[in-house]
């Protein structure tokens, strides 16, 4: 089995994935390699959801044993975090010229995208704050666009913080939802089913349930928003709150 700590005080596989420690060469299976684990726990995980990911599962894939995966990685945690890394990938290079606004809507985007690529990912435990390469560039990348900006960079760091809860909440509820509505994880607009409105109607007495009322009258659960209108309108919101932080 791999030391559970390497020099950095990281997994041996995690700093295996930064490319500063070489697996143990005595033993492993030739052809094995990280990324092959990586890569097979993430085929298991995109064909039959996250819950098939085990050692014992991965072996099989890849026609080892079990015990010769921990020679690369050392626990189903770590495993999941290197998974999660390689699904993320290096974030693209954002277009020229965006103002700190601009960056930040693009690089929400690109993350929201790569959540609705590989919907397991928003089902991964956070283990704690990131330490995987790609995860770091991405946070990297979103930093940038605040380099301009008079925030103090405890608040710039609590802003991504704020930003990937968002995401990973928001890509999580569409995810959920396709898959309860439509029976399949695709890019299907997602809203109130078909008779919502008059479904709530009927169940709610509008002494009780007033503001409830209030919204179904409006028509709001028939209006057929879309999710991207949903999306770029919570994110407006959350940006306008970083906005004011400026005159603080």
């Amino acid at each position: 089995m791999v030391d559970e700590n390497g020099g950095t005080g990281l997994p041996a596989s995690i700093e295996a994935a930064w490319g500063i420690r070489r697996r143990p060469g005595k033993g492993p299976r030739p052809g094995l390699t990280l990324p092959r684990i990586v890569q097979a726990a993430m085929d298991v995980a995109e064909a039959e959801g996250l819950p098939a990911v085990s050692m014992s599962r991965i072996a099989a894939e890849l026609g080892v044993s079990t015990m010769s995966l921990y020679r690369y990685v050392a626990a189903k945690d770590e495993l999941l975090m290197l998974m999660l890394d390689a699904a993320a990938g290096p974030p693209p290079e954002p277009p020229p010229g965006l103002d700190w606004r601009g960056g930040l809507t693009w690089w929400s985007r690109q993350m929201m995208a790569a959540h609705r690529r590989s919907p397991w990912t928003v089902q991964i435990p956070v283990f704690g704050p990131p330490t995987t390469p790609n995860q770091l560039r991405w946070m990297e990348q979103g930093l940038r666009a605040l380099a301009g900006t008079p925030l103090r960079e405890d608040e710039k760091l609590g802003v991504m913080l704020m930003l990937s809860i968002f995401l990973r909440s928001q890509a999580a509820l569409l995810i959920e939802l396709e898959t309860a509505f439509h029976g399949k994880q695709d890019d299907t607009e997602v809203g109130a089913p078909a008779g919502y409105s008059a479904l709530l109607r009927r169940l709610l007495d509008p002494r009780d349930f007033p503001a409830m009322h209030a919204v179904i009258d409006a028509g709001i659960f028939d209006s057929g928003e879309s999710d991207e209108e949903d999306f770029r309108w919570a994110l407006d919101r959350i940006l306008d709150g970083v906005a004011r932080l400026f005159n603080e």
